[in-house]
């Protein structure tokens, strides 16, 4: 029986539009170098592949022949809302560069236009191009409305002038088509004469199609603008409402049209126009000749450069927007759209006169994140909002415990408070320009991920950037120079000329409405309640219970008692090796379904550990008034802390008499059959839902509680419940009246509470967990251990109280991974992904998330829940719960991967070399059940099988293989170099992992006698010539061990952006793996826990981790760059970008990982099988003509040579094992790896264990062997003699006849294909490493004297310009040093003194020896990976502004740097000196998160910080100036002392750096302080961890009483 399934064709049917659609590019042939073709000054884009214009459809359509008897006025009552679809979500992902220029006297002239044309031609490497090099994706430039050159075409066309006030011009997108295009334009001027509006005349836009790359011209529109007499109105705000009406009437009219997406306007207003297309920046200006006209002038201009992921941007996705620039990537997408269709049925507002039908739908759900967050804008300008007061309605910074934002604007907070139960934060990395004419200006995300730079000229313009450096300037006319932070906003009022910075822009919106009365007279807080004291069920019937919800003793011992003991997640390791719930033959909840999305490449993953104080779990209950009315009414909501609540809390609520809660039993009867039964109650439950809203309750309180549970009245699943009501009245218009509440046995993990959340319930009462903790609390075992001393004591109440902790507490990582910062934004934003449920419950329930391979049905459904709730009511119920073997392997439980026989199996084949052993293993996996989605697959052939010998050879076959980047630390020193040994021998490739490699391993050995080398003592079975170095060395987030001579060392440079154990997660090792050799190796200090921050420093957008591919090649141009992804839906999209941003591999990582240390939720619950990644990579790879580009590697879970063919099968070029590879040398699963005490020494520090390690490489090489000696045998049976003949051949697959325990899978989406490359997987992987193209580190290094200095360790001096299109400069020099001399050895000296603005990373991974000295300002990451050396950078010396209050470099600085100085005269952006192992830096200023992660060295800051200083700071020591006693509350003091400087060699340190910081860049703010250094001493902090306390820097005589308490601190102000 074949596993199609009819319940689910149209399972993967968006994604399969996409394929259908997709054409190959005419000109694949292969490219092999220079994949950039840059050019110094004027860099060009990336080779970019391509795919045709996708069709948009919106959700509310009228033919257009309807037109003429269209009534303007007629509302549309008919149209039902519709949800965001995850597939259309996906598609389309996109970051950019951005700016704007505006004059203060609002004076209008053609320079401000062509500087930002100039501007936006510098920004050209933050885009992306098309596979042609030409197509951008996309450009443009907003401005004023350019009437002298309009009037002048007036004239020529025999029209009067235009009237300023009353004429509106549109800016269109036209069908290409001359026939279809009439129609278009007749639809538009019907609508404009029905709605009163004259229409004037339409103006051929003039373009110069000759320099459009070819794919874009293949799309490109016809360009016109319509200028149309607005008469009735007399008020700008009032001709603006009647161009949108008219619009919005337009797109409706159009929407049922087969040419409707050809139809867009860019812009329609009175005020603003938008020019835009998918052009490269440095041709939007020849493109469109009217922006070189003279003639066109403006007093501002927005301008903006796409990197769209997704290589079939579309010319309306171009920006500017309507309104808005947006470089980001809004997280909360998805949910935000559900919310906004939610909330239109609320809008009313009296600007609208009553049509606000007209205006409906707000937004376009096939339409990009930018271009919906401009769409919400634009409503609430449109209704009277102004800009400023809309942006931080809709991106609010993080208000809460912010001292800054407390002394500064207090009154933000109400504003704040009243609109954060109204409208959901469209969260996620942002810098948003805004205009709507009259204003312009800029905000950032509360996160500050973004750049964004300003500066004022004495000439009265003021600009904002992404980078500085855009434009030519001269430095005395520059009045001020800053950054925007995290949050901030910077407002331009054109009609006044007043600049408005932060405070003065949020201080003049909170005082528009009385906030603080209204929120204090309204809005209620629910407060916390005392948990229960006692249990409220006998042990029999919590048994019962658990049993009928589907609890298994795993989940009460591993999950809810360990998080009531400990208030944490408990840790495991080793990764998830059972299969999917759809796969397994044991019952599961309807949460094992789910998947946690998370960020990757596109948008980053979030810090709860350490940066927790931007997100909030904060929830209002009760009714959303209408957003466009202001009022007391509307924030009369309750507050809620938190989601958890306890029984006591939930009774609250229910007892408030303005929510007029209601209580909805949820079950579902099967006393006539099962049959129709579950559906049946799902229906009645939403009808009565939908009741009781209509009757004017606020929260919906569905609940599965029953005094008298009954055998033929089965609970619903509480998330099935709670998608269907939550669905329900979105389609009905009534999601905003009401709340929900979940009051449920069945949730008792972090990923239940998500996944309720995600689907709609704002809090949810766990009311049988809570009961679990009592319970445990009660038992005798947990008494007696509590008593003995072997478990902390804990009373009941904080048992609960620990659990809702740990909770909490997990809910913000899941949160974090992403990129998500607040509860409200995350609650129904539906952020999962579903393997197994069929069309018809995720239709139901869960409309609008992606489920690509169908699965259960609801009476399959009804029927897996009937598995557990028999269990309660059969007579031989067992006394105990059943334990899964869900998480630990068990005999009789649930199937793991990774089992006892299996290793013995392989133990024995590798170490016997026995074929016939390895045989068996063979057959052991043949006969497994069903696991993972490739067993559903077997082979089929065109071809008769031909003799073994004609196959390649195994020597051949092995060097695709890789082995799992597992750190140094992680695992024991034998293992890491046993595998790297054994990989060698191969050919294949090992992976270091994040831990760093200890330089000893670079050199092959020659003094091996009997295995035994004096070079490797610890290890055995060695031959001269073998090496322990890794071919692969990863960069991950942590940047441990990451030095120039690492990087220079390697064949190929990792990018770790997620790990497939636990995506959107920085690693972790614990303390007491942290050997002094594992803390030499990563510059840190032994016994203290590393923890990686999650990947959102320097790869928070594709543009940033195109910096990073761009660094990384700079450094070792040999070596290739590969970027680590993790599968989910999307990953084709992401996979796109990355292989336009330069990578030369993509790995492919399914959920089946190993790990050595993470939270059980993340082991199992998030991630996806790499089998429908790499399946979705291959497939949007070469249908956007972008796969002959990059090698595909995949890995996750990989035991035989079956695994790999069916990856080669699916387009796999290379493929990675991980954890067999370390069975094969020697581990026994002991899933043991977090605890240090692996009794095989495989994953332990501990010297005793690691003498146990039982591995030789000798092992791993015949195990590899074997491997590819499978493969040969499966091609030979096939008629194939290379691998390279089946790569991408998934017509050589198909689905196994067999029968699934619970359903029938669609596996169609795995089996399509769109074609094949152009060229063989060998010849990819031939090609030469992709380059940077050239760069200026190539012209020094072509310099005689430089190369003579290198050469022979001499001094050379050299003085250059520098632009801030010159990017990573002196990486290059920095490797070719390393590779020389190593990190210490070069004595010579390399000055070099450049002039200008610096581009990104400038002096990164500097090498000791090289003294770089910028005169000018720099952009983000300075001083990146720097390992020595030193860095001056100083502004020009006649500057119009005090330089110790100018930003004069970016965020990021100092990241992972290993050594070195670096000196600032100024000051710089977020995130200083984060991951700084040993560099010693001085600077005059930071934004927040200063010294973060800091693990060595010193940093001295000579001025103000931001918040969150020192967070995760566990070495090394800061002193900061702290003159006006604001520093205590910005510190995070959750790790470091906060002291004055009393040790005389910490004065002494203090003091060396400040004078050599005014010796090296003349700082006057320096100068004074050593002036007047004993006043000046009294106002420093010293910061310090407790690695540090016993340093003489920080410890005058190892008694020094060190104070953390802010009071004893103050009283110490002049205790020195």
């Amino acid at each position: 029986m074949a596993l199609q399934s009819p319940g689910v064709a149209g399972a993967s049917s968006s994604v399969s539009r996409l394929l259908s659609s997709a054409k190959l590019s005419s000109n694949k042939t292969l490219f092999s170098v220079d994949f950039v073709g840059t050019k110094r000054r004027n860099e060009l884009s990336r080779f970019r592949g391509y795919t045709p214009l996708l069709k948009s459809s919106l959700r509310f359509q009228l033919p257009a022949k309807a037109i003429l008897n269209f009534d303007a006025s007629a509302s549309f009552p008919d149209l039902k809302p519709e949800v965001a679809y995850l597939e259309d979500i996906v598609s389309e992902r996109g970051a950019c560069g951005v700016g704007f220029i505006a004059h203060l006297e609002n004076e209008a002239t053609h320079k401000i236009v062509n500087d930002a044309l100039i501007a936006l031609g510098c920004m050209e490497h933050r885009g992306g191009c098309g596979a042609d090099n030409a197509s951008g994706d996309g450009s443009g430039l907003m401005t004023s409305i350019p009437w002298d050159l309009f009037n002048v075409w007036a004239e020529k066309k025999g029209m009067a002038s235009f009237d300023k006030l009353h004429t509106g011009v549109g800016m269109l997108f036209l069908p290409r088509d001359e026939n279809v295009r009439k129609d278009a334009k007749k639809v538009v001027t019907s609508i404009f004469e029905k709605e009163g509006l004259e229409v004037l005349g339409w103006r051929d836009v003039p373009v110069e199609p000759s320099i459009v790359g070819h794919y874009a011209r293949k799309t490109m529109p016809n360009t016109q603008q319509v200028f149309v007499r607005i008469v009735k109105e007399d008020k700008v705000d009032d001709v603006e409402r009647e161009l949108y009406i008219c619009r919005k009437l337009i797109e409706r009219a159009v929407a049922s049209e087969s040419w409707a997406s050809e139809l867009y306007f860019s812009s329609l207003s009175n005020q603003t126009i938008v020019y835009k297309g998918m052009l490269r920046s440095e041709v939007l200006g020849l493109f469109y000749p009217d922006l070189q006209n003279d003639l066109y002038k403006s007093a501002f201009a927005i301008y903006h450069r796409r990197f769209s992921t997704n290589t079939s941007p579309r010319w309306p996705l171009a920006q500017p927007m309507r309104f808005l620039g947006h470089n980001g990537e809004i997280n909360t997408i998805q949910g935000n759209l559900n919310w906004m269709t939610s909330r239109e049925a609320s809008l009313k507002s009296p600007v609208w006169h009553g049509r606000e039908d007209d205006i409906r739908p707000i937004s376009n759900l096939k339409a990009s994140d930018s271009s919906n967050l401009d769409s919400a804008a634009e409503l609430l300008i449109r209704s009277g909002r102004t800009p400023e007061e809309s942006l931080m309605i809709l991106v609010p910074e993080a208000y809460k415990n912010h001292p800054t934002l407390m002394i500064k604007y207090p009154e933000a907070v109400d504003f704040y408070d009243y609109y954060k139960g109204q409208m959901e934060p469209w969260d996620g990395p942002a810098l948003i320009l805004f205009s709507d004419g009259k204003t312009v200006g800029a905000c950032l995300d509360r996160n500050g991920l973004r750049p964004a730079r300003y500066w004022r000229t004495s000439d009265n313009v003021v600009y904002v950037a992404s980078e500085v450096g855009v434009l030519p300037m001269d430095e005395s006319k520059v009045t001020m120079k800053g950054r925007l932070g995290p949050g901030m906003m910077i407002s331009v009022d054109l009609e006044s000329g007043q600049v408005y910075e932060n405070t003065e822009v949020k201080k003049r919106v909170a005082s528009y409405n009385p906030y603080g009365k209204w929120v204090s007279e309204n809005l209620r807080t629910l407060k916390p309640s005392n948990f229960l004291s006692s249990a409220s069920m006998e042990t029999e019937e919590t048994l019962r219970r658990q049993q009928a919800f589907g609890y298994s003793s795993e989940d009460v011992q591993m999950v809810i008692e360990s998080m009531a003991a400990q208030g944490k997640e408990p840790t495991f390791c080793m990764g998830d090796d059972t299969p999917v719930a759809v796969l397994s033959q044991k019952p599961h909840m309807l949460y094992d379904y789910f998947k946690q999305r998370f960020a990757q490449v596109t948008n980053p993953a979030i810090d709860p550990l350490r940066e927790g104080l931007v997100m909030s779990l904060e929830v209002n209950i009760g009714k959303r008034g209408n957003i466009l009315e202001v009022g007391p009414q509307n924030v009369s909501q309750v507050v809620l802390s938190g989601p958890v609540l306890n029984e006591r809390e939930l009774e609250g609520l229910l007892s408030d008499p303005h929510l007029k809660s209601e209580v909805l039993p949820t079950f579902f009867d099967i006393h006539r059959g099962i049959d129709g039964s579950l559906k049946k109650a799902l229906l009645k439950l939403c009808e009565a839902a939908d009741e009781a809203v209509r009757n004017g309750s606020q929260v919906l309180v569905l609940s599965d509680r029953s005094d008298n549970p009954e055998p033929t009245r089965p609970a619903i699943p509480m998330l099935l419940a709670v998608g269907a009501v939550h669905q329900h009245l979105i389609e009905n218009g009534l999601r905003m009246s009401a709340s929900i509440i979940a009051d449920t046995a069945q949730c008792f993990s972090t990923h239940h509470f998500a996944c309720l959340i995600g689907y709609g319930a704002s809090a949810i009462c766990p009311h049988l967990a809570l009961e679990t903790c009592r319970q445990w609390r009660l038992s005798t075992k947990t008494v007696n251990m509590m008593r003995n001393g072997k478990m902390p004591t804990v009373t009941m109440e904080q048992a609960q109280k620990n659990y809702r902790k740990a909770v909490n507490t997990g809910l913000l990582k899941v949160l974090s991974k992403m990129g998500i910062s607040l509860f409200s934004s995350y609650c129904g934003a539906q952020i999962f992904e579903i393997y197994g449920l069929g069309k018809e419950v995720v239709e139901f329930s869960f409309r609008g998330s992606a489920s690509r391979i169908g699965g259960l049905t609801l009476d399959e459904l009804a029927r897996e829940t009937l598995t557990f709730w028999v269990r309660a009511f059969s007579e031989d119920t067992a006394k105990r719960l059943e334990n899964f073997g869900f998480i630990q392997f068990r005999p009789g439980g649930e199937y793991h991967g990774n089992n006892p026989e299996m290793s013995k199996l392989l133990h024995k084949a590798v170490r016997e070399k026995s074929e016939t052993a390895y045989a068996v293993y063979q057959q052991h996996l043949a006969n497994r059940p069903i696991t993972v989605f490739r067993d559903l697959l077997e082979f089929r052939s065109d071809r008769k099988p031909i003799p073994v010998g004609r196959v390649e050879p195994a020597s051949s076959i092995v060097e695709r293989f890789c082995t799992g980047g597992m750190s140094l630390g992680a695992i024991s020193r034998e293992t890491h170099e046993t595998i790297a040994i054994a990989m060698n021998r191969l050919g294949g490739k090992s992976n270091s992992g994040e831990g760093g490699e200890d330089p000893i391993r670079w050199k092959p050995l020659t003094d091996v006698v009997d295995g035994y080398s004096s070079t490797l003592p610890h290890l055995k079975g060695l031959r001269n010539g073998d090496t322990a170095t890794s071919a692969i060395k990863q960069v991950a987030s942590g940047r441990f061990g990451v030095t120039p001579t690492f990087l220079v060392n390697a064949d190929q440079l990792e990018i770790k952006v997620a790990q497939g154990a636990k995506p959107g997660e920085g690693g972790q090792l614990p303390g007491k793996k942290v050997s002094a050799y594992i803390a030499r190796l990563r510059n840190s200090k032994p016994g203290v826990p590393l923890i990686s921050p999650p990947p959102h420093h320097d790869i928070y957008s594709i543009e940033d981790l195109a910096q990073l591919i761009f660094d990384l090649h700079q450094v070792n141009p040999k070596a290739k760059v590969s970027v680590k992804l993790v599968s989910e839906a999307g990953i084709g999209t992401v996979a796109s970008g990355v292989a336009k941003a330069n990578a030369d591999i993509i790995q492919i990582s399914g959920y089946d990982g190993g790990t050595g240390a993470s939270p059980i939720s993340s082991i199992k619950h998030a991630g996806g099988p790499w089998e429908l990644g790499l399946a979705e990579t291959q497939q949007t790879l070469i249908g956007n003509g972008l796969r002959e580009r990059v090698i595909i590697r995949v890995d996750g879970g990989f035991k035989s040579g079956v695994d790999v063919l069916i990856a080669a099968a699916m387009g796999a070029d290379e493929y990675g094992f991980g954890t067999l590879a370390m069975i094969a040398t020697g581990c026994i699963m002991a899933r043991i790896c977090h605890t240090n005490n692996c009794p095989v020494g495989v994953a332990s520090q501990r010297e005793e264990l690691r003498a146990r390690f039982p591995g030789l490489p000798g092992d791993l090489v015949n195990f590899f062997l074997y491997i590819a000696e499978e493969v040969r045998g499966i091609l030979a049976q096939l008629g194939y003699e290379k691998l390279d003949d089946i790569i991408g051949r998934t017509d050589l697959l198909k689905p196994r006849d067999i029968s699934l325990v619970k359903t029938h899978l669609d596996l169609s989406y795995l089996l399509s294909s769109v074609g094949l490359p152009k060229c063989s997987s060998t010849s990819i992987r031939k090609q030469e490493v992709h380059s940077n193209g050239p760069v200026l580190d190539d012209t020094l290094l072509q310099d005689p004297e430089i190369m003579d200095a290198i050469e022979n360790e001499k001094t050379v001096h050299k003085t250059m310009s520098i632009y801030n299109v010159d990017r990573s400069v002196c990486g290059r020099i920095a490797g070719v040093v390393a590779k020389k001399y190593g990190d210490t050895g070069f004595a010579g000296q390399l000055n070099l003194t450049f002039n200008g603005s610096a581009g990104q990373s400038f002096a990164c991974f500097l090498s000791p020896g090289m003294n770089i000295r910028l005169v000018g300002e720099a952009n983000d990451y300075v001083g990146k990976g720097m390992a020595g050396g030193e860095v001056v950078i100083l502004p020009v010396e006649s500057t119009g502004f005090l330089p110790e209050d100018a930003t004069i470099v970016g965020n990021t600085c100092l990241y992972g740097a290993t050594g070195g100085l670096l000196f600032v005269r100024g000051k710089a952006g977020e995130r200083f000196a984060v991951r700084n192992s040993l560099a010693q830096a001085v600077v005059e200023g930071t934004g927040d998160h200063c010294c973060e992660y800091m693990t060595g060295g010193c940093v001295v800051v000579l001025g103000k910080v931001g918040r969150n200083v020192a967070a995760g700071m566990t070495g090394g020591l800061a002193y900061i100036l702290d003159e006006d006693d604001t520093l205590l509350p910005k510190v995070n003091k959750e790790i470091v002392k906060i002291q004055r400087v009393t040790s005389p060699v910490g004065q002494t340190q203090l003091k060396s750096l400040i004078q050599a910081h005014v010796e090296k860049t003349g700082s006057s703010k320096g100068a004074a302080i050593v002036e007047d250094w004993d006043k000046y001493l009294a106002m420093f902090w010293q910061l310090v961890p407790p690695s540090e306390e016993d340093t003489p820097e920080a410890n005058t005589d190892h008694h020094l009483k060190t104070t953390t308490g802010e009071e004893e601190q103050v009283s110490n102000t002049f205790a020195v």
